[in-house]
């Protein structure tokens, strides 16, 4: 190849951080040429003030500058005409009717619900976790913040207070932190603003429009932080995905595992399928070596019994520990399994990914996306 065929093909592997493609397969890519070892490179970004945009510049660069030969980059930064985004769009929904929900029975994606009979379970901090524990493995992952009054989700994972959806004409791309693409009401308020007086209708327009309206590509996993209870949310929910899994997450004590149960045989009722229990807040071990269960014990396997049916058990997936450095970890918008991997909880959690991805989903009574071939009677 030519030096300037070596350079295009190096900058159009530079993946858009948002869109989580090759920007050469997005058409992003412009004129490009070489005097001497000057490289001068062309891009194009989706809209004005993208907010990727200085590291796709910086990304472009450094791919340039590593071809052999090259000793000085400019790039020269454009944004698409109308036109051109219009035929990215189409590109990405890859034949998908606008505003259609893709995470119906016949889809790919691994849908999950992680909830709780009650509020103060640790029940969002532990789904951000199990989010960018999953991520860590390759997969693409993300992440609803439907715990609408109590969104906490952009917090935990340190996206940045004002950061909001990108959006490319009638596409709502989600930010991506710590690999997990996201989205949360909270995105959309200003500091301190509550969701005061939005009930059932409201809420359910907003949840299907965080299914339908955001882009968030091809998942492998979504996970969906459930509000906790079994009000609206829940309800619709369970009638936009009666197909999803359901995680019940509670504490060690009575009081918890009680409604916890609830939780899961709701989700039931509308067709999801509960595959398993997490324990929050379980007993820690002290720096003299006794443990001390300060929320009580059992709870986990007491709802997981509860829940189990002739047919299908639930199994308790995980007993995460009380830690300070899992609670300093949200405070702070750095998740455990990433700032401190090694902490009790952190392998806990680790392990339930583990447990997750091993278990794989439950095809049986779900359409999958195949074609029979049919034959004419009369042909021989």
């Amino acid at each position: 190849m030519s030096l300037v065929d070596r350079v295009r093909q190096a900058v159009a592997s530079v993946t858009d951080p948002e869109l989580r493609r090759p920007i050469g397969e997005l058409d992003m890519v412009r004129e490009i040429s070489v005097d001497g070892g000057a490289a001068s490179v062309g891009i194009a970004l989706t809209i004005v003030g993208c907010p990727a945009a200085n590291r796709i510049e910086s990304d472009v660069r450094r791919a340039a500058a590593s071809v052999a030969g090259i000793d000085d980059v400019s790039v020269d930064v454009g944004v698409m005409t109308p036109a051109e985004r219009r035929a990215l769009t189409e590109k990405l929904r890859d034949g998908r009717p606008a505003r259609q929900m893709p995470f119906g029975p016949d889809s790919l994606t691994r849908v999950i619900l992680v909830s709780s009979g009650k509020g103060g379970v640790g029940k969002s901090t532990l789904t951000a976790n199990l989010a960018v524990s999953l991520a860590s493995r390759g997969l693409a992952v993300g992440l609803v913040d439907a715990d609408v009054h109590g969104f906490s989700i952009p917090g935990l994972l340190g996206i940045p207070a004002g950061t909001q959806p990108t959006r490319i004409d009638d596409l709502m791309l989600p930010p991506v932190a710590h690999g997990v693409k996201t989205i949360s009401i909270g995105m959309f308020l200003r500091d301190s603003e509550a969701v005061v007086a939005w009930r059932g209708p409201m809420l359910h327009r907003t949840v299907q429009q965080f299914l339908t309206d955001v882009f968030f590509g091809d998942l492998d996993v979504l996970l969906i932080d459930m509000p906790p209870g079994t009000g609206d949310i829940a309800i619709s929910i369970g009638q936009i995905l009666p197909h999803a899994e359901v995680i019940v997450v509670t504490t060690p004590q009575s009081a918890a595992s009680d409604v916890a149960i609830r939780s899961g045989l709701v989700a039931r009722q509308t067709g999801q399928r509960v595959i398993g229990v997490v324990e929050n807040m379980a007993a820690f071990t002290l720096p003299d070596g006794t443990t001390m269960d300060l929320f009580g014990s059992g709870g986990g396997t007491e709802v997981a019994a509860a829940l189990s049916q002739a047919n299908d058990e639930v199994p308790l997936l995980a007993s995460v520990p009380l830690s300070p450095a899992l609670r300093a970890g949200g405070d702070a918008g750095i998740p455990v399994v990433v700032g401190q991997p090694d902490d009790s909880a952190a392998r806990a959690i680790t392990t339930l990914a583990d447990r997750l991805v091993g278990r794989g989903r439950g095809l049986s009574g779900r359409p999958l996306p195949m074609s029979v071939a049919r034959h004419d009677a009369n042909e021989s």
